[in-house]
């Protein structure tokens, strides 16, 4: 059996295709364009970031840098600072280092890692690129995603001026980074073929609405007349042949009309009353459409008042980080955890020593500024599984799951060294801020509340032996 298919289908269906096909096109070629951009703009600020600190770095002072005993040098710790310095004034950056080449063998001389993943002066790296052993002697960068033992990056490499071919400086970024960014490209170009795509359905049907409405129009205008009704006329303009027919039909119908103008009268009494009614109807849908609409408003508002308002319930407003309501909750679902997987947890309740002391001497607002500084601090230090909330005036809790006592006192004294050993740079005045820490271990035999008051406890105890120290409870 054929298939059968309507005019106005086939022309939908060619029409459709036809501005698919050039804005699909289109939209593909800009697409492959502006991916091979975003590639080259971020090889390109590898590149020229790597040449930029290469510059800054004198070879002359790396001579003496060959194990690990060499970290103490002040030309290790100058320039280590400052490869720290630039990675954290650029936030695309994930690792700043400096490699030596002797012979066939790549070994790093200084490493920006601040973890105890750093790679020492000395340690040698095995995993080749032809883009690095290029860095040694003039600029190249990654033209791919490679994987080493410190994960997934698109890297660029400098020799450093002096160098002689022995050194050079490399930047890692790291992959998730280049993977949002061209995430971000192919959600535009998703949205552009959408946006394509209901273009090419607007548009084809509207021309082929131009073909078969006045098609439609005689047809039905025909079976009107079989029925005997000759009271009405095409009133459709298609500026085109159509027009001609169109003329030739009504001339046609007028002149049938004229020998039925009683059938006529009657049938424009029964269209007025047709018309009015479907005013009417539309009139009332147009209502009805209006209060929806105005319904719809009002609860999308009331929905994202009350969004707004729980969020805000739930921040500290002067560091944006979760206030002492909200870590409740996150310890509530932390002992049904406990309870449901017998899964550990520890607290660190951490006071800043003598903040009176900073409010006093610089004011209040530089007081503000070292609370959202630590803040921001515990955030960095933390584990991403970990949990920070500001418990009170300047004091901060700290909710580490799946964590003993042992290792809650090593994040713990983790915590309070990074504090310790980088001064807060506030209005151009260097202060120095020490912690002391309470830390204790949830058990299920005790409430929550005596978990907290052991790391209470163990905070003042801590501060009576001299502060800037941490401390567990001795119940833990």
């Amino acid at each position: 059996m054929a298939f059968r298919m309507t005019i106005g289908r086939k022309l939908f269906l060619s029409h459709f295709l036809a501005v698919l096909l050039v804005s699909g096109s289109i939209g593909s070629y800009f697409y492959f364009n502006a991916s091979q951009s975003v590639l080259t703009g971020l090889q390109d600020r590898l590149k020229y970031s790597a040449a930029f600190i290469s510059r800054t770095i004198d070879a002359t002072e790396l001579k003496d840098i060959h194990a690990e005993s060499d970290i103490s040098s002040p030309a290790y710790v100058r320039n280590l600072k400052k490869l720290r310095d630039f990675r954290r004034m650029n936030p695309d950056i994930a690792y700043l280092y400096i490699m030596r080449r002797i012979g066939e063998k790549v070994l790093f001389v200084i490493d920006s890692d601040e973890t105890e993943d750093q790679a020492l002066p000395g340690q040698e790296y095995t995993d080749l690129v032809p883009t690095l052993l290029q860095g040694f002697t003039g600029l190249s960068v990654d033209d791919t995603i490679y994987t080493d033992q410190w994960g997934a990056f698109l890297s660029g490499y400098s020799p450093i001026k002096n160098g002689m071919g022995e050194f050079l400086v490399g930047i890692d970024m790291r992959a998730l980074e280049v993977q949002e960014k061209f995430g971000k490209l192919r959600l535009s170009g998703i949205i552009s073929l959408i946006c394509s795509v209901l273009l090419a359905l607007l548009f084809s049907r509207y021309l082929a609405s131009r073909f078969t409405v006045p098609i439609n129009l005689l047809i039905a205008r025909c079976r009107f007349i079989a029925e005997g009704r000759l009271d009405d006329h095409v009133a459709f303009r298609t500026n085109d042949e159509l027009d001609n027919l169109i003329v030739a039909f009504n001339s046609m119908s007028t002149q049938l009309e004229s020998s039925e103008k009683k059938k006529i009268d009657a049938y424009e009494a029964l269209r007025k009353a047709r018309d009015e009614l479907e005013v009417r109807v539309q009139q009332r849908t147009q209502d009805l459409e209006e209060t929806n609409g105005k319904l719809s408003k009002e609860i999308a508002e009331r929905i994202h008042a009350e969004k707004a308002l729980e969020e805000a319930a739930m921040t500290d407003p002067l560091t944006g980080i979760l206030n002492r309501r909200a870590m409740m909750g996150y310890l509530g679902r932390e002992i049904a955890r406990n309870q449901r997987d017998n899964t550990n947890f520890v607290i660190l309740l951490a006071d800043m020593d003598h903040f009176k002391d900073i409010n006093d001497t610089y004011g209040h607002d530089v007081g503000d500024r070292v609370l959202i500084e630590t803040a921001t601090r515990f955030k960095n230090i933390i584990r991403g599984q970990d949990t920070v909330a500001r418990w009170g005036g300047e004091e901060f809790l700290i909710l580490l799951p799946d964590t003993g006592l042992e290792g809650g006192l090593m994040a713990a004294e983790k915590v309070r060294g990074h504090i310790a050993d980088e001064p807060y740079v506030t209005y151009g005045k260097n202060i120095h801020i020490t912690l002391s820490i309470g830390v204790a271990a949830f058990r299920p035999d005790q409430p929550l509340d005596d978990c907290i008051k052991a790391a209470d406890t163990a905070l003042y105890k801590a501060k009576h032996c001299g502060r800037n120290r941490v401390e567990c409870s001795s119940i833990d």
